[in-house]
């Protein structure tokens, strides 16, 4: 199992958005297990020509997703991310239903709003 990641220096998403992406992607499908241990900080940084400072945003936004967890001194591990996606998922999708309802959107409305904001962040 090797990480592999492609930085596009000629690409409109920063390059911590697409790092994160990237290590996101391949642990939820799999390619990258859970308990796979990443590469330092600063190994990465080096390894894909970033600063430092953008491969440790990077991971905490992974962390903060509940991609990846770090053990202190022994290093950034792939967590067992899709459960706490699916529960991060599951609660946004309720507290907008329950704020669209508050509001006085049909359930037709709110599902409209739904299916824009997924076009607009997936693309058609």
């Amino acid at each position: 199992m090797t990480l592999k990641i492609v930085i596009d220096t000629d690409s409109a998403t920063a390059p911590y958005e697409q790092l994160r992406a990237q290590i996101s992607t391949q642990a939820r499908a799999g390619r990258l297990p859970v308990g796979y241990k990443l590469p330092t900080v600063r190994g990465l940084a080096e390894e894909l020509g970033l600063a430092a400072n953008t491969v440790a945003k990077a991971y905490r936004a992974l962390e903060s997703d509940g991609v990846i967890e770090t053990r202190g001194r022994n290093g950034t591990f792939v967590a067992a991310a899709g459960d706490a996606a699916e529960r991060q998922a599951a609660a946004a999708a309720a507290s907008y239903a329950e704020q669209a309802h508050r509001l006085g959107l049909t359930r037709a409305d709110a599902l409209s709003t739904v299916q824009d904001a997924l076009r607009a962040a997936y693309g058609s």
